[in-house]
């Protein structure tokens, strides 16, 4: 599945994980994309949409 969002183009952040005695550790954060039938260019189309997207209106879904 794809890890960035075709909209905003958000992906795989990259950074350290911090415990309680400050022992850093590398992680990622991942955005929450999903997979919704959208309306691209007139077409519905699959395209991999971060849920912020969906929210606030930058795609239109397809019935």
């Amino acid at each position: 599945m794809s890890r960035r969002c075709e909209i905003c183009n958000k992906g795989v952040v990259a950074g350290n994980q911090v415990s309680h005695s400050v022992i850093h550790s590398k992680r990622t954060w991942a955005p929450n994309i999903k997979k919704v039938k959208a309306i691209v260019s007139g077409t519905p189309k699959t395209v991999h949409v971060c849920t912020r997207c969906l929210r606030s209106g930058k795609v239109q879904r397809a019935i």
